[in-house]
């Protein structure tokens, strides 16, 4: 008796391979690819690339050495709350803050200024695109 041998069955498609490989590239086209809607063809942004930083005229400026400072001289938190921008009761008062302040410093002087009377202090900086 003779034995039949068996006929080689052919291997699947490897679909977990090209799967994978479908999945990376939709995350990748997702990350690479705009989602937000893009800016009208019409519009032209302003170029602000050689603009010279400096504080605004009649802003508090906090040195590198925690000095409060307004137009040039020394102040104290009391006096900034007197020239703030007041708008019903509620008292701003926005401050220029030079990046080389230890956070604590600025926490305090941000501390002095609400127990002074500020209701929100607005600290400016600069942003970078």
């Amino acid at each position: 008796m003779t034995l039949r041998t068996p006929t080689p069955r052919s291997r699947p498609e490897p679909t977990i391979a090209l799967i994978n490989i479908v999945f990376l590239m939709l995350i990748f086209f997702m990350i690479a690819g705009t989602l937000a809607t893009p800016l009208d063809d019409q519009v032209t942004l302003v170029s602000t690339e050689n603009l010279d930083g400096r504080a605004p005229p009649d802003a508090t400026v906090l040195t590198s050495d925690g000095t409060l400072r307004y137009r040039g001289t020394s102040t104290l938190p009391e006096s900034i709350i007197a020239r703030a921008t007041k708008d019903g009761d509620q008292i701003e008062v926005r401050i220029v803050v030079d990046r080389a302040v230890p956070a604590t410093v600025l926490m305090g002087h941000v501390a002095a200024l609400r127990e002074a009377g500020a209701t929100s202090v607005w600290i400016i900086t600069e942003r970078g695109l």
